[in-house]
């Protein structure tokens, strides 16, 4: 990280003011020279200064450059940020006259690489940054704003304190056997301490899965036999014509998606294509994948023909998806009633657009939407973390074990720093290059 790196922060296309980022330790002496203004090295920190960028004595555009002096920086080096006109043009040009002066261009991510490394961040403040930038909820954006805010780190680094705080007292006990005035650590105090750490740790798993829920969108299938309606339901869920819609069957014969969101959490929807014996082989391969979709399926909206009797391909699709967690929906519902099927329905007609609001708020009931919204949004929201989370649990499970059976207390030190480590992982207080490069890989240019 001795280099100096740029980037351009803002999205590139014509607009009122492009943001270009420079960050490194010859910041100041690189953009000095180009900016005819105040004296770069003279200013005084975190000040916005007029002037302009020139080059070989063209002046290239009018600017407003911030400059942040180290270490209070988002980097902790040297960092200028040039508020330009957002011309593609004038942008290009400043970044090109950059690059020759002696910047890099950045990696993706690499501002926050550089923040991380520089241990002004941990891991999981990182990956909220992230996360904040791909918001599309208010529940997302909470979440992302927590992450990084160390509300979230805060919860890993008290509970690693209170192992290493344990582990440390058993080392002493075994150490310094012949000490009087020191705490004996019993096998009674590591049960309570153990289960103590395993409720908390539990209750963030929980609400960690729920929350990538929310973070991800509730992979929602919509699946039924040819023409009950799904890609009409499709469509008028997402209020526009995304799927074909015909009255001939066999129409949809690979998946449609569309998004939607639904008390501030997205809803990933898949049409499907209608599901029955079919000698073609295209539509066959449909209706694989459409039985395949439902072990993966978060939701399932199961689609029956209001003016139909039910049918045997109703019947497997009804037993099929049992133990998944699914609304019934009776469509048609404008026509002659001939579906004896009287289980608990949601009666719609995709067509007219009636009964639409009542599955939105039969979802909303189904994933506790509304309680989901006052709960406190600090948790987990990652594969990473969550794996880590797991990981740290089942170590500290076999710590209880080992407990309960009256094992040899350095052995179960053993299960205890493990569960340290993996706790210390999420937070990155562990971390190899490998899994940061790819991390920040991730990350928008710019930032």
């Amino acid at each position: 990280m001795n280099d100096t790196i740029v980037a351009i922060s803002t999205a590139l296309g014509e607009g009122a003011i492009s943001i270009i980022r420079i960050s490194g330790c010859d910041a100041i002496s690189i953009v000095n020279p180009l900016f005819k203004g105040k004296n770069l090295e003279k200013v005084k920190s975190h000040t916005i200064n007029y002037g302009h960028i020139v080059y070989k004595n063209e002046i290239i555009d009018e600017v407003l450059l911030s400059i942040m002096k180290k270490p209070k920086t988002y980097t902790k080096e040297d960092v200028i940020e040039i508020n330009t006109h957002g011309s593609i043009a004038v942008v290009n040009k400043i970044m090109e006259i950059l690059l020759l002066s002696g910047c890099r261009l950045a990696e993706p991510g690499e501002f926050t690489k550089r923040a991380f490394l520089n241990g002004r961040i941990d891991l999981t403040e990182s990956e909220g940054v992230k996360d904040l930038i791909n918001s599309q909820t208010e529940l997302e954006r909470k979440m992302a704003v927590n992450e990084l805010s160390g509300k979230v780190s805060t919860l890993i680094t008290d509970l690693r304190d209170k192992i290493v705080a344990l582990i440390s007292n058993i080392e002493v006990n075994i150490d310094y056997p012949e000490y009087q005035d020191i705490e004996v650590v019993t096998i009674d105090k590591i049960k309570a301490e153990v289960y103590n750490m395993l409720g908390q740790l539990r209750k963030i798993l929980k609400l960690s899965e729920d929350g990538k829920v929310i973070k991800d969108g509730i992979k929602t299938v919509i699946l039924g036999k040819p023409n009950v309606g799904k890609s009409s339901l499709l469509n008028a869920l997402l209020e526009e014509e995304k799927a074909i819609v015909t009255d001939i069957k066999g129409t949809t014969r690979d998946i449609v998606e569309g998004s939607i969101i639904i008390g501030g959490i997205k809803l990933n929807l898949i049409d499907t294509a209608g599901v029955r014996a079919s000698s073609d082989v295209v539509e066959k391969i449909g209706i694989e994948k459409s039985i395949s979709l439902i072990d993966e399926a978060e939701l399932v909206l199961l689609v029956l023909d209001s003016s139909e009797e039910l049918s045997s391909e109703d019947k497997f699709l009804l037993d099929k998806t049992k133990n998944k967690k699914r609304i019934v929906i009776m469509n048609k519902n404008d026509l002659e009633n001939k579906n004896l099927y009287d289980e608990e329905v949601i009666r719609i007609s995709a067509k007219e657009n009636i009964g639409i609001e009542e599955i939105k708020e039969k979802i909303k009931e189904l994933f506790n939407i509304g309680v989901f919204l006052g709960k406190n949004l600090t948790f987990f929201t990652n594969a990473r973390q969550i794996a880590l989370l797991k990981s740290a649990i089942e170590s500290l499970e076999e710590a209880k074990k080992g407990a309960e059976e009256n094992k040899e207390i350095d052995m179960i030190e053993i299960d205890l720093k493990l569960a340290w480590e993996r706790l210390g992982d999420i937070i990155g207080a562990n971390y190899t290059e490998e899994l940061i490069d790819n991390l920040f890989s991730k990350f928008c240019l710019g930032k």
